[in-house]
């Protein structure tokens, strides 16, 4: 009896000890889903990608509201289309390419994970970098000589994405951001002749079902005077996509030309935008 009652006993402690390491294991995971997507209404987010899995994106913003409903409100005019293809190296390493409708700019980007916040917050926050190098290639032969070189039409720009997954319902990040134009010719399509452009994006969700979120972006401007983006949204994961769906300031979608191009007035100026984001897995 006394050697049946030491089993039981010795069984029991050995399923706690078990128990209690699987609970650790768990908790020292790192947090999922801190945002549905690498993307964010326009900005990149701490979203990383598996190794062997590749991020295509599709982002599409139409005209301003004021057109008016002979124009259904900007849907006839005005549009910006950018497709992407990113590609995870590793679970940590991507790298991709993209090309923007405004100013035919295509641009090559990588982004790097350097922490990621764990469920027992032994890492409170996740923080990556994203770096991107862009040409314009729109057509200036109408123009007179001197006509934009290559060198001229190229641009660069930087952001470091800090986030953090306060509850399942609630995410913040926040992304300092640079942007470098060789040389700002009147020609494209920016609002000032600066090189160099500095802000601060702000980023929230907010998850409303198991499904979808709540989504606002606002991104200030440091170093001018240009009005500052303002963007909300609403995401929802559907069959292995995430679509994006908001209402937002700027008709750029690439970083450059997001701290360049100009901002309308929220409300008068809003756009109506969407995203598709799909992830395919590689492996074999």
């Amino acid at each position: 009896m006394k050697k049946l009652f030491f089993l039981a006993c010795l069984l029991t402690t050995l399923q706690s000890m078990a128990q209690l390491e699987r609970k650790l294991e768990t908790e020292n995971e790192p947090e999922d889903l801190i945002f549905h997507a690498p993307r964010h209404i326009n900005l990149y987010t701490v979203e990383p990608l598996d190794k062997n899995t590749l991020h295509f994106a599709i982002m599409h913003t139409f005209g301003t509201l004021d057109n008016g409903g002979r124009n259904l409100f900007g849907l006839d005019n005005g549009a910006n289309i950018r497709f992407s293809l990113e590609y995870g190296a590793s679970n940590k390493f991507s790298v991709g390419f993209g090309r923007s409708g405004m100013d035919k700019v295509y641009d090559v980007f990588a982004r790097y994970h350097l922490l990621q916040q764990t469920r027992n917050d032994a890492i409170p926050v996740s923080v990556s970098f994203m770096i991107n190098a862009a040409a314009n290639t729109a057509d200036y032969s109408f123009l007179p000589e001197p006509r934009p070189v290559f060198q001229d039409r190229l641009s660069y720009a930087g952001q470091i994405m800090i986030a953090r997954k306060f509850s399942d319902a609630f995410s913040f990040q926040l992304s300092p951001m640079v942007a470098w134009f060789v040389n700002p010719d009147p020609i494209f399509q920016i609002e000032t002749t600066e090189n160099l452009y500095l802000a601060l994006g702000l980023s929230g969700k907010y998850k409303i079902s198991g499904k979808s979120s709540l989504t606002l972006q606002y991104i200030p401007n440091l170093n001018n005077e240009l009005r500052n983006n303002l963007g909300i949204g609403i995401d929802i994961e559907a069959g292995g996509h995430v679509f994006q769906m908001y209402f937002v300031t700027s008709q750029a979608l690439n970083e450059q030309y997001l701290l360049a191009g100009g901002n309308g007035v929220p409300g008068e100026k809003f756009r109506l935008g969407f995203n598709v984001n799909r992830i395919f897995n590689l492996k074999k």
